[in-house]
């Protein structure tokens, strides 16, 4: 890879070249919309919107790139081009990858029996890059997806190609990094303001009653607006968990283990496991609430380990 300016300006015109090229055309799902893949969807998710099941049932909308997904066997389709141009980004240097984020658009409900195709395209490629990863390029590509031939919705999925950042000598001087911050907003500023005061708080709807997490504007069940909060005992247990190793990242030291945490209430929530080594956490292991300050300005509800742990 180029280090000039010119060199830099160069490998950019012709990532740019790729935008607007197919990633894939006529891609075909390799299920129908059925009412199993719901039901698995919605256990794994916690969901119980009775609008996806019965009679009447459609798919929860999230579920939209599932039914594009190839599994194992992969999909026939593909263009050339996606491959070229992560070919390229390779030779420049950029030879690590990670999925940033996603932005998806519903315009139909997918209903059990609906036949799914697809289409998708290179939509964009950035301009190089600087993020604590390391250097590189974003690359968007869009996907249409159509049921029995009607546009059902549109998937964006953007990865960063990138050169991974030279990792920093110990004992540089540099000070400690501090934890990323929450992003507190307008409708989840009451939580923070709880957790602030060590309490876990948690949205119970005005209407119908049924508690939610995290906290969302409106109710999920029914609708309303109308809510207040109660507050968890602390009392959980680890509904499942992984173990994250790899990538590092400033102020976290992996292994460690990340739960999701059904509370007694009914409500999960996602937070660290602690007081117990991380290959001893196990899924049914009972815990219970503390709060962890982590640094001058941030504390965070996380949550010990009630067998098995370390002091």
């Amino acid at each position: 890879m180029k280090d000039t300016h010119d060199g830099v300006r160069d490998i950019h015109d012709g990532l740019k070249a790729y935008e607007g090229r197919v990633a894939a055309t006529a891609g075909v799902g390799k299920d129908l919309v059925n009412e199993p893949m719901i039901r698995h969807w919605c256990e794994a998710m916690g969901d119980t919107n009775p609008a996806y099941a019965g009679p009447e049932a459609v798919a929860p909308p999230t579920m939209l790139q599932a039914w594009t997904m190839g599994g194992l066997s992969g999909h026939t389709g593909r263009s050339e081009a996606y491959d070229e141009l992560l070919a390229l980004l390779d030779g420049a240097g950029y030879t690590s990858v990670v999925a940033t984020d996603c932005e998806q658009e519903y315009l139909r409900p997918l209903r059990p029996g609906d036949a799914i195709t697809f289409d998708a395209v290179i939509e964009l490629v950035s301009e190089r890059k600087t993020t604590k990863l390391g250097t590189g390029h974003f690359v968007t590509t869009r996907m249409d997806v159509r049921a029995d031939g009607e546009l059902a919705g549109t998937h964006r999925f953007r990865i960063l190609k990138y050169a991974p950042a030279a990792a920093k000598p110990k004992g540089s001087g540099e000070p400690a990094a501090k934890r990323p911050r929450p992003v507190v907003n307008r409708d989840n500023a009451g939580f923070w303001e709880g957790v602030a005061a060590h309490r876990l708080l948690v949205q119970r709807c005005g209407d119908c009653a049924t508690l939610r997490f995290p906290w969302l504007p409106g109710c999920n069940t029914c609708g309303s607006r109308e809510w207040d909060t109660v507050e968890a005992s602390g009392a959980g247990t680890v509904f499942s968990y992984v173990v994250m190793h790899h990538p590092p990242f400033p102020a976290f030291a992996p292994p460690y283990a990340v739960g999701l945490i059904e509370l007694a209430e009914g409500v999960r929530i996602v937070s660290n496991v602690i007081g117990v080594p991380y290959d001893k956490v196990r899924i049914g292991m009972p815990v219970r609430l503390e709060f962890l300050r982590v640094d001058e300005e941030l504390e965070l509800p996380v949550f010990r380990a009630q067998d098995g742990g370390e002091g």
